[in-house]
């Protein structure tokens, strides 16, 4: 058997809010049925944001596609023919639905898609990112700090610092005031 392509990925369609069940579960039936030659990654792309709840900070992890998984497996040989072995393996683990594809065929994900993909999930692996999105001219409330309760207007947005400057009252005067993401709510 010639060596299996390591740039197969494919998308696994799953029930959605269970994708960590079905990627644990893939994981260890990787290591008990000794699959690791022909399953090589399982992955749950997923980003952490921050929001603020009744005053406090929270982080929650967010995931891509909710109710996918992207597998790196060798699925198709050289002859672009199907491993069974590889495909029920997949196909019958708990949790799963089908592949992303054809009816009757997984069709692999570019490598520009993969790459792409992959890149994101590193960039994100390091960095929270507010839940909600701002834009210039948005109401906000401030929602933590000494400008707390007061509300303002968006000028400007600076997302590589998760910052924003948002102009409110004080004294009965417009001040421009520097707040990270967290610390404001829409109004």
């Amino acid at each position: 058997m010639a060596i299996a392509p390591r740039d197969q990925w494919f998308v696994v369609h799953v029930l959605s809010g269970l994708e960590q069940k079905v990627k644990d579960n893939l994981d260890r039936r990787i290591k008990l049925e000794e699959m690791s030659d022909l399953v090589f990654e399982v992955l749950i792309p997923t980003e952490r944001v921050q929001e603020i709840k009744r005053g406090k900070k929270t982080e929650t992890t967010r995931k891509f596609f909710p109710g996918y998984l992207i597998v790196n497996m060798h699925l198709l040989d050289e002859n672009n023919q199907f491993m069974e072995k590889t495909y029920y393996f997949v196909r019958e683990t708990d949790g799963v639905i089908g592949f992303a594809g054809t009816k009757d065929r997984p069709v692999p994900m570019r490598k520009k898609e993969v790459d792409s993909l992959l890149a994101q999930v590193r960039e994100r692996e390091d960095t929270i990112k507010p839940k909600i999105s701002f834009e210039v001219g948005d109401k906000v409330k401030v929602a933590d700090g000494p400008f707390q309760n007061q509300n303002g207007i968006v000028e400007e947005i600076d997302p590589e610092r998760g910052k924003l400057r948002v102009s409110v009252t004080i004294f009965g005067r417009e001040a421009p005031v520097d707040l990270e993401y967290w610390q404001v709510e829409k109004a």
